[in-house]
């Protein structure tokens, strides 16, 4: 398990990252109350929540965004496995601290998360979606980035104003965008078959087929979940992965194109500038 804890700006940072070739369980608590969001990255790894007696747990968060009141009544389970490893960007504040928040953080709170600053129970959860594309990225550049010190503590203030940024406009974009928990996992389901495969994915039908849906409501319920249709989703990760096998795994273009899909050599370099703003040539 690695944990590593930041304060910046009265707020607190929470990363952690564990893998395991066996199952384990890791509990934890906070000291005191506090208003959290939770995103979680690349793994997948099962989430219970325990408080008063009631359990609530989620079997897929990779991608999910959980906002929540806790006080220190309240544990965090997380079920680690081989398959399913934990990857988990805290952002934490207390009651207290709301009004000292340096960009208007807690009237963003106050307007979309109030049942959270008046909470009326040890554990209030707020809404539950996953993450867009741009969101996603400031997640796994906060586990990726190798500077030190001063550099460091500038990095994660301004990609965590960013992060928190994504969030709140996305709230505001679903405000009235109510998802149910077995829809979610229906929309968790459809990204993770994207990811499996994504050099030969699934027709759109097949796609709604494969989670029991219909086109219609997958496409919409996709979009309002990742802020981007299912083949725009599809390409950004097609064209992250390929971003990481040509810089950290030293792949070739050609051989990067290939392994997301891409037969044209120059729709991918295409496709790669204008999303990253470079040729991949420059990677």
């Amino acid at each position: 398990m690695n944990r590593e804890i930041l304060d910046i700006n009265d707020c607190t940072i929470l990363l952690e990252e564990a893998s395991t070739d066996k199952t384990l369980v890791d509990s934890c608590f906070f000291d005191e109350p506090v208003i959290a969001i939770a995103f979680y990255g690349s793994g997948d790894v099962g989430l219970t929540v325990k408080y008063n007696e009631k359990t609530k747990t989620f079997h897929h968060t990779k991608g999910m965004v959980l906002s929540f009141y806790a006080d220190n009544k309240v544990e965090f389970q997380h079920h680690v496995s081989e398959l399913k490893p934990l990857q988990c960007l805290v952002v934490a504040t207390t009651l207290k601290s709301l009004d000292k928040l340096p960009n208007g953080e807690g009237q963003f709170l106050e307007q979309f998360l109030s049942q959270l600053v008046h909470p009326k129970d040890n554990y209030v959860e707020g809404p539950v979606f996953n993450m867009t594309p741009e969101m996603f990225l400031l997640v796994e550049q906060f586990f990726s980035n190798t500077y030190d010190g001063g550099i460091k503590m500038m990095f994660y203030k301004s990609h965590m104003t960013a992060l928190l940024a994504h969030y709140f406009g996305q709230l505001a974009n679903q405000q009235t965008i109510k998802t149910d928990t077995a829809q979610l996992e229906k929309i968790n389901l459809a990204q993770d078959i994207l990811l499996s495969d994504l050099e030969n994915p699934p027709s759109l039908t097949e796609l709604a087929q494969r989670i029991g849906t219909n086109t219609n409501k997958l496409k919409k319920e996709f979009k309002a979940q990742f802020g981007v249709p299912v083949f725009k989703y599809l390409q950004n990760e097609r064209l992250k992965k390929a971003y990481n096998l040509i810089k950290n795994e030293q792949k070739s273009i050609q051989e990067a194109a290939w392994a997301v899909g891409y037969d044209s050599l120059g729709s991918f370099s295409n496709a790669f500038e204008k999303k990253f703003g470079y040729r991949p040539s420059q990677v």
